[in-house]
């Protein structure tokens, strides 16, 4: 009996590792990739803007790989309400972060990606990668690792078990902080992290906050190429 009851531990535990692994491993990889831009040299014999497109692709092998494993994912559907709510958060955080831009707002200065041809003009490839990683990739990727990992981690270790809709204000708003100081605009970071995590736990469904951040990412990449506001990629 005990020798069952070990074996039962361990498998658990390595369900567990698993687990981790596929909610935290393409973020993580995103944000060791991101580091390693940055120590790109501009003079590399070669364009580094186009590290994003690996990187983005990368990210997008992981989260195929480990789909089985998102179970909360399925059924890929939400109902109308939501649907509504979904978006209308994404435009609220949209219209927020473009005015939460003051300097005490800000970690630093923002480096910015340009998607611009020797000729000074938008260049549609590195515009297009740029664009579809941040609305179709960077959502899923983060919301998995933030609001349907981390949040409910620190509830209970097998975060599986953890219903988003009984998540308290103290997991959402440590969460929502880091996920504030993960952005040069911070406060705006901290604002979009409380919505898309309060409309997590007011649906339990995370395409909510999935759909939200996609919207927000699109619209804001809109708004970065219509204006060339360069700072905020």
């Amino acid at each position: 009996m005990r020798r069952s009851a070990g074996n039962q531990h361990e498998g658990r535990g390595k369900l567990i590792s698993r687990q981790v692994l596929a909610y935290a491993g393409p973020f993580a990889f995103y944000v060791l990739f991101l580091a390693l831009r940055s120590f790109a040299a501009p003079g590399a014999g070669f364009d580094t803007r186009w590290l994003y497109g690996v990187q983005i692709a990368i990210v997008s092998l992981l989260l195929i790989a480990f789909k089985r494993d998102y179970t909360d994912l399925r059924p890929a559907w939400l109902g109308w309400q939501p649907l509504l709510w979904s978006v209308a958060c994404g435009i609220a955080v949209f219209a927020v972060w473009i005015n939460l831009d003051r300097p005490w707002m800000k970690l630093g200065e923002p480096g910015g990606y340009a998607p611009l041809g020797a000729d000074g003009r938008v260049d549609i490839w590195l515009a297009a990668v740029r664009l579809g990683g941040a609305a179709l990739v960077v959502p899923p990727m983060e919301e998995l690792f933030w609001r349907s990992f981390v949040m409910r981690w620190i509830v209970d270790r097998d975060f599986r078990v953890v219903d988003p809709r009984r998540v308290t204000w103290i997991p959402l708003l440590l969460v929502s902080l880091v996920f504030g100081l993960e952005h040069d605009l911070w406060l705006a970071g901290l604002v979009a992290g409380l919505a898309y995590g309060g409309l997590y736990i007011r649906t339990g469904s995370l395409w909510a906050p999935i759909l939200a951040h996609a919207v927000t990412n699109a619209l804001l990449g809109a708004w970065v190429l219509g204006y060339a506001r360069w700072e905020y990629w």
